[in-house]
């Protein structure tokens, strides 16, 4: 099935590749044609995948100076998981929002800016979403340095 998929995704992105042997099946795609191997995906009829369940960011440190995005993605009718992989820059890590396709996206998008400071171009409410507003930095960044001082808290009884 993965080999299906893939030639799917091979229409709008020559460049994509299945990875390795992971689980589930992933395929790597680049990250201008990211938005149409996600609407490729979900709309043909041969594929299907109507849920995005998870978006996970990696940081692969200031060494390799790229960073990750990975959408794990479920066929209901399929009963089939599949994850697209894309791999950012570290410099400028931005890539496409996939809220318009799956709207699960929205918090999930966010979440990873939050942890990792990867913007999603085009979403609609790209702002903090575990941390305060005002926290300085992304903390799963390899990089990320952590306050010497806690700031002070003031509670109202």
């Amino acid at each position: 099935m993965i080999e299906r998929l893939l030639s799917l995704v091979k229409e709008v992105d020559g460049s994509a590749e299945i990875v390795g042997n992971a689980f589930p099946p992933t395929l790597s795609v680049s990250r201008n044609a990211l938005p149409d191997a996600a609407r490729v995906l979900h709309s043909s009829p041969a594929a299907y995948f109507d849920q995005l369940s998870c978006v996970t960011g990696v940081d692969n440190g200031p060494e390799a100076n790229t960073m990750e995005v990975i959408y794990h993605l479920y066929s209901i009718p399929f009963n089939v998981s599949l994850a697209l992989k894309v791999t950012l820059n570290r410099d400028n890590p931005e890539v496409e929002s996939l809220c318009s396709i799956w709207k699960s996206a929205n918090w999930l998008e966010r979440e990873t800016y939050d942890m990792l400071g990867i913007r999603f171009i085009n979403h609609p409410d790209l702002r903090r979403l575990l941390m305060p507003a005002d926290w300085e930095g992304f903390p799963l960044r390899k990089d990320y340095q952590e306050m010497d001082t806690y700031r002070e808290v003031k509670v109202k009884y």
